[in-house]
């Protein structure tokens, strides 16, 4: 007896992109229907998109989408959540009703074609495939050197990633079962999903051009995930204070000791140069202690709470409109 073909979900969180997404969803459908005709997946697989709170005509178009082709379904979150609680709510409704499931950002940047290898890779046991980009030539050099250093310094605080690799990856449905046992609010789904564990495997693509619209990750908002990533899977932040406070300490004996022979040779002029900086350092050192300290202290608070990561306002799938 033949085995039935798996099923598959392409889940796209989707924020403002009203520019790129009927080219986006005219790309994954000649994809996915390619894949069906193959044999390689099921009739029933699907391109979900989530709508985390967009201010433009994204999700009437998505609605327009599954109106003139069941192939699209989606989901339209209550509010903006963010990248990564909108990726995850599509992650989490999938999960129900696919074998496998392919997570990609709408503005096209990421290789449509990896999806075959993804599969391929799935289909020889790999529960988790990453996506990961092969280069950075088309990127300016401040944008390759700070990415670069990014994935260096969560390596060197302990938080596991890989290299390279963003949110376009292939979970099994057993692999999104661990996912959903990960109840923390502040989410780094590219940290968290290495500690699920189980079979993985990569795909190296060439990362293009951004379609139309513009990137919704400006600096700024890439340093805060920065920050989210580092203190949401580590705790090396705060164990270099406290290596930082027992080398201040050890220079503070050190400038006892040289006050008291000072003192002692009747060399007793302040020095108002060391002093100042002395005073300047220790400040500076308790501040940036207190930041770092103060930024887990309100994570712990967020997690505390236990406040729903998503709220999802309406459901589209199979011809219905469902609300949540």
């Amino acid at each position: 007896m033949t085995p039935r073909p798996n099923t598959l979900y392409i889940v796209v969180p989707c924020y403002n992109e009203e520019a790129v997404l009927p080219e986006t969803a005219r790309r994954l459908r000649a994809k996915l229907r390619a894949l069906i005709r193959a044999g390689t997946v099921s009739p029933k697989s699907r391109v979900f998109f989530v709508n985390d709170g967009s201010t433009d005509a994204t999700w009437e178009i998505v609605s327009g989408l599954h109106q003139a082709d069941p192939i699209f379904c989606g989901a339209d979150l209550s509010r903006n959540r963010g990248h990564q609680n909108a990726l995850l709510a599509g992650l989490m409704t999938a999960r129900d009703r696919a074998d496998l499931v392919i997570s990609m950002d709408a503005d096209l940047q990421d290789d449509i074609e990896a999806v075959d290898a993804m599969v391929e890779k799935y289909m020889a046991g790999a529960d988790v495939v990453y996506g990961v980009r092969s280069s950075r030539k088309k990127d300016s050099f401040f944008k390759r050197f700070t990415a670069e250093s990014f994935y260096r310094l969560m390596d060197a605080l302990g938080a596991e990633t890989v290299f390279n690799h963003a949110d376009y990856r292939l979970l099994s449905r057993r692999a999104l079962e661990g996912l959903a046992e990960f109840k923390e609010v502040n989410l780094f789904l590219r940290g968290i999903v290495p500690m699920v564990g189980f079979k993985s495997d990569t795909v190296e693509y060439e990362r293009g051009e951004r379609f139309a619209g513009e990137s919704k990750y400006p600096l700024k908002k890439m340093l805060a995930f920065a920050m989210e990533g580092v203190t949401s899977l580590s705790v090396k932040p705060i164990r270099m204070i406290t290596v930082l406070g027992f080398i201040v300490f050890l220079v503070s004996l050190g400038m006892i000791v040289y006050n008291i022979v000072r003192w002692a040779t009747g060399n007793t002029v302040a020095g108002w140069a060391s002093l100042s900086c002395s005073v300047w350092l220790i400040g500076g050192l308790i501040l940036l202690s207190l930041g770092v300290v103060g930024e887990y202290i309100g994570k712990i608070y967020l997690e505390a709470k236990g406040r729903p990561r998503f709220l999802i306002r309406e459901l589209l799938e199979d011809g219905d409109e469902k609300t949540a």
